[in-house]
């Protein structure tokens, strides 16, 4: 994570991730990021391999990354 950047968010935030190339990508990195609890939406751009997360109370990013790394992509820091 960026030195400065706040540890959880509420409402929209983006995030890049590293590998994501099709639909299969694009449905687990959903999936894992939209258990998050907290989490309201889930919008994945594959080509631009940008996440975006929109939640309805704080959410640590670390959740996020932790989502991320579980449907086997990497957040870009």
């Amino acid at each position: 994570m960026l030195s400065g950047t706040p540890r959880t968010f509420i409402g929209s935030t983006t995030f890049t991730v590293t590998g994501m190339t099709c639909a299969h990508c694009q449905r687990a990195v959903t999936a894992e990021i939209a258990a998050v609890d907290g989490v309201d939406t889930v919008t994945v751009d594959l080509p631009s391999g940008t996440v975006t997360v929109t939640a309805d109370r704080p959410v640590d990013r670390a959740d996020i990354a932790a989502a991320v790394d579980e449907a086997g992509y990497a957040l870009v820091p």
